[in-house]
């Protein structure tokens, strides 16, 4: 594991729960953003020390991060980062797809005016900031990565239903790692017009056209799922070399 700049000082209350919590935290966005690739083992003694926390500490954020499907374990083999594939990946998107978009479905159905509202105010604050780094368009920018998340999560906030949005954070979670992985082969052929794709999406929500809005949810994540299939060499070579 390279080196990670974390700050895990916290004030005097904090116990060994919120150094866990912090942990966690720190270790899931190196999961997401790919800083720790799949495959990658995960040794415990390196990470209590780099962080400075007990062993125990290091063992509860990792239990949380199996339980979110970000990593394995295995008794003879400790902890690693799940493992990334191609048919994982359709899997993953396909069944985001199914969840996904029912949570659309029902939101439109269920969800009032100040719901719409910030649907639009989402959309909005995304497109105001730049999908690359202007010094690198291999990368996302970082602000557009939380503005992204907010406004998915937005489209399904009026479903209705804990437990689908449970469901359906977790597969986001897991297509964020492929979209981490396949950024770069975006700027190999066809260039995508993801704003384009998100404004489908709105205006089929606008117009509370249900049908209209799962098409372009689901023709959103089938771009993204192609693009990632163009880094199916990438993919092969972290999960070999991790």
């Amino acid at each position: 594991m390279g080196p990670l700049q974390f700050d895990m000082s916290g004030s005097p209350g904090d116990g060994p729960r919120s150094l866990t919590s912090a942990l966690h935290e720190r270790l899931r966005a190196d999961i997401l953003a790919t800083r720790l690739l799949p495959g990658q083992k995960l040794h415990i003694a390196g990470i209590a020390k780099q962080f400075s926390v007990s062993l125990a500490a290091v063992r509860e954020a990792l239990s949380r991060l199996v339980a979110d499907g970000l990593v394995q374990a295995s008794d003879q083999r400790g902890f690693r980062v799940s493992p990334v594939s191609l048919a994982d990946l359709a899997d993953v998107t396909q069944t985001r797809i199914d969840i996904e978009g029912l949570a659309l479905r029902r939101s439109i159905e269920r969800g009032d005016d100040s719901w719409l509202a910030s649907v639009q105010s989402t959309w909005a604050a995304l497109k105001a900031v730049p999908y690359h780094y202007p010094d690198d368009p291999t990368a996302h920018y970082e602000e557009w990565v939380v503005r992204h998340r907010i406004f998915h999560r937005a489209l399904v906030n009026a479903c209705g239903s804990p437990w689908l949005l449970g469901f359906r954070d977790v597969l986001h979670e897991q297509s964020e790692r492929y979209r981490r992985l396949s950024i770069r082969r975006e700027l190999g052929g066809k260039p995508r017009d993801v704003e384009a794709e998100h404004e489908a999406i709105v205006a089929a929500v606008v117009e509370r056209d249900a049908d209209a809005a799962v098409r372009a949810l689901s023709t959103h994540f089938g771009i993204t799922k192609d693009f990632v299939e163009l880094a199916a060499s990438r993919i092969a070579e972290v999960s070999r070399t991790s």
